[in-house]
């Protein structure tokens, strides 16, 4: 499965992943960023509120920053594809510095992905020239206003200010199912059912993507492996290496060297 990884220094730390005939799923995690997605071949599934979502070839998948979806993918077809990985704050600036939120995450739009196309070559050429930063930013003000919405708030802020206040607390390493269950007072199942409901994912799924991501830092950083594993809880760097690999599609040391 060829497949590149970039981290530009425009955008306010853009990043892209370039993937060529995947058929390994994805099990269900979220992005701090958009994922802007241009499906070149095969068909790309996300599963996205138990809806699954098929996104055709010359169709570009948009999720938005912390949104709990998985990609079923089936081993016998496979699926060739581009990711911008666009932060809210840059999107934001593109769009007027307005919030915004995408409720149609399939879309067809020939000229948004022509003129997105153009951009992936370039990244796939290390061709990124000083003005390349605003002509992006043009394309994807153009997205905003024809296919995004204002951002609403979807969600009962009183609990999930609680309830982020409990996650903000919690030690990546060391959590522990039936202390948190305790000190909301209910049992572990229940607990779970209320973790799963406030953010999408189990405990165990939740924690170790933190852990995924926060270890991008440490590879940035220039950490090696095996001290990442250990700061982060991992048994040793092959089992960390595994769960990266599962969670992003590419190990550490392609994340870390991908240019």
């Amino acid at each position: 499965m060829p497949s590149k990884y970039y981290k530009l220094n425009i955008g306010e730390g853009l990043e892209a992943l370039s993937v060529k005939n995947y058929n390994s799923s994805f099990p269900s995690h979220f992005h701090p960023t958009y994922n802007i997605t241009l499906i070149y071949y095969g068909a790309f599934n996300t599963r996205l509120d138990d809806n699954l979502l098929v996104a055709p070839s010359g169709t570009i998948l948009i999720t938005n920053p912390q949104e709990i979806h998985s990609n079923p993918f089936d081993r016998n077809e496979s699926v060739s594809f581009f990711t911008f990985y666009v932060s809210q704050d840059f999107l934001e600036y593109c769009n007027q510095s307005r919030s915004i939120f995408f409720n149609q995450k399939v879309i067809y739009d020939q000229e948004l992905f022509a003129d997105l196309h153009q951009f992936a070559n370039v990244i796939d050429q290390a061709h990124v020239l000083p003005d390349y930063e605003e002509g992006l930013r043009q394309v994807l003000s153009q997205l905003a206003m024809r296919h995004g919405d204002e951002m609403a708030d979807l969600q009962d802020t009183r609990i999930k200010s609680l309830f982020d206040e409990f996650l903000a607390e919690q030690n990546l390493k060391k959590f522990s199912l039936e202390e948190a269950a305790s000190r909301f007072g209910i049992d572990k199942f229940k607990f779970i059912r209320l973790f799963k409901l406030q953010t999408g994912l189990t405990p165990n799924n939740y924690f170790i993507l933190q852990r995924i991501e926060k270890s991008k830092s440490m590879l940035k950083q220039g950490n090696e492996l095996l001290s990442i594993a250990i700061e982060l809880g991992f048994y040793d760097a092959a089992h960390y290496c595994n769960y990266f690999k599962k969670f992003t599609g590419i190990s550490p040391i392609a994340y870390s060297t991908n240019r």
